[in-house]
C-alpha cells in the first residue's frame, strides 16, 4: 500500500534493503553488505575504543563487548550499556559501530555495547541474561571505565529497545543496579502483535508483520508468541507493573509496525509515574535513521543526543 513518507526520504527508499529474515542463515551472510552502503560517521572529536570480554549469566559462555569513551575525557563520565538492533537475530557490535561512536561522542559517555547471543540458537533468555550480565558487570567496575554510577543508564534501538526494557525491569525486580535512564528507540516489546500499526504495516521497508512475525518465533520459540507462556521479561509490555523504573526516552517511527507498541508502553509508563519523554516522527519508518543525510533524521539524531545530554548530566 501507499505510505506518504517524508519527501526526503523517498529518494533513498530503492536503496533500502528487502530485508525478510526468514532464511536467517542468508540474511546474516548478506548483514554487512545490505547495510554497509551508507557514509560512516566521523566523530567530532576522537572517541577510543577496546574490546574485552567478561563473565556471562552462570553456565554460559563469556559476554564480548566494546567499550567506546571521548578520548580527551576528564575525570568520570555517564555511562550507557547499550544494545544492539536485529530483530533479536541479526547485528552486532560491528553493526552499531557508528550508533555507540555517536553516542559517546556527542552525549558525552561510556558507552558499553553488547554482543549478545541471538536467536533462534540462543532463544529467551539467553540474550537478556547476557545483556544484565554486562550491566552487572559495568556497575561493579564502574571506577575502572571512569564511569559515574550513579549515572549509569541502558538503551538500544529496535530489539535493543525492547532488551533495554526488559533490562530495566530485571534491574529493578533483582535489586540489580541502579539506572538512572532507560533509552528506548522505536521498541521491539510486544509478542501479541495486535496494535492497529502491527496489524497494518506489512509491507513497509526492513520491518513489517512477517519480519516480527519470525523474530518473535524465533525468540520465544515457535507456538509460544501471543500465549499466557510469555514472559514480561521477553516481551516488556506484558509487565504489569511500571513503577520504579528509570526515567524514559521514547521513539516513535509513523510506518513502523512497532509505532503503537512503543507509544503504549511510553504512555502506561507516565501513568506510572515515571518521567517519560516520547516523539514520534511522521513520514518515517522503521531503520529509516541509516539515511543520515534527511533532516528529519538529523532532527531525530539530535533530539536523541540533546535527551541524553539532559538524562546524564543533569544540572543542579
Amino acid at each position: 500500500m501507499p505510505y506518504a513518507y517524508d519527501p526526503e526520504l523517498l529518494p533513498w527508499i530503492e536503496t533500502v534493503p528487502d530485508l525478510s529474515i526468514a532464511d536467517i542463515e542468508q540474511t546474516r551472510r548478506d548483514e554487512a553488505k545490505m547495510f554497509g552502503g551508507m557514509p560512516e560517521y566521523v566523530p567530532p572529536a576522537p572517541v577510543e575504543t577496546r574490546d574485552i570480554t567478561v563473565p556471562g549469566p552462570p553456565g554460559a559462555p563469556d559476554v564480548p563487548l566494546r567499550v567506546y569513551a571521548p578520548a580527551n575525557r576528564e575525570g568520570v563520565l555517564p555511562g550507557l550499556v547499550y544494545l544492539h538492533p536485529g530483530g533479536f537475530v541479526l547485528g552486532s557490535i560491528d553493526m552499531s559501530e557508528d550508533d555507540a561512536t555517536r553516542i559517546a561522542a556527542e552525549a558525552g559517555a561510556v558507552v558499553v555495547s553488547v554482543e549478545y547471543r541471538l536467536a533462534p540458537e540462543h532463544p529467551f533468555p539467553a540474550g537478556l541474561e547476557d545483556c544484565y550480565a554486562a550491566l552487572t558487570w559495568t556497575a561493579a567496575h564502574a571506577t575502572d571505565l571512569g564511569i559515574a554510577p550513579e549515572r549509569l543508564a541502558v538503551g538500544g534501538e529496535s530489539a535493543g529497545g525492547g532488551l533495554s526494557a526488559a533490562v530495566a525491569l530485571l534491574a529493578r525486580d533483582r535489586g540489580g543496579p541502579p539506572l538512572c535512564f532507560q533509552l528506548l528507540s522505536v521498541p521491539e516489546l510486544d509478542d501479541r502483535l495486535d496494535t492497529p500499526s502491527m496489524r497494518t504495516f506489512t509491507d513497509t521497508p526492513i520491518w513489517h508483520r512477517p519480519n516480527a512475525e519470525l523474530s518473535w518465533d524465533y525468540y520465544l520459540g515457535k507456538g509460544v508468541r501471543g500465549t499466557e507462556a510469555v514472559s514480561p521479561y521477553a516481551a516488556p509490555a506484558r509487565a504489569e507493573d511500571l513503577s520504579g523504573l528509570p526515567p524514559a526516552y521514547i521513539t516513535a517511527c509513523e510506518f513502523d509496525p512497532l509505532r503503537d507498541e512503543g507509544l503504549a508502553y511510553a504512555q502506561r509508563l507516565i501513568q506510572a509515574g515515571i518521567p517519560t519523554e516520547v516523539h514520534h516522527y511522521p513520514g518515517t519508518f522503521h531503520g529509516s535513521t541509516m539515511i543520515t543525510a534527511a533532516t528529519i533524521t538529523k532532527r531525530m539524531l539530535a533530539d536523541r543526543t540533546n535527551a541524553l545530554r539532559r538524562a546524564l548530566h543533569p544540572t543542579p
